[in-house]
């Protein structure tokens, strides 16, 4: 049994409300700000662990002194 067209345009006009809205979730989820913020908010979440913070000072102190060591040679 043939489909009349009035029920044909109203699955197109869903069809098409449902791919509008999937494209509006992906372009957000896609912004560029927004993954920037993100990563700033996760990497500030990481510096406050003092396990991370002391272990980047403690490396940094490294690379220091054998540079140091190195120049001085």
């Amino acid at each position: 049994m043939a489909r009349d067209t009035d029920a044909i345009e109203r699955d197109i006009q869903q069809a098409r409300e449902a791919l509008a809205g999937a494209l509006d979730e992906l372009s957000e989820r896609a912004n560029p700000q927004r993954l920037s913020e993100q990563g700033k908010e996760m990497a500030a979440q990481k510096w406050a662990d003092p396990r991370v913070k002391y272990a980047v000072y403690a490396a940094g102190a490294l690379v220091g002194l054998l540079i140091l060591r190195k120049l001085f040679r």
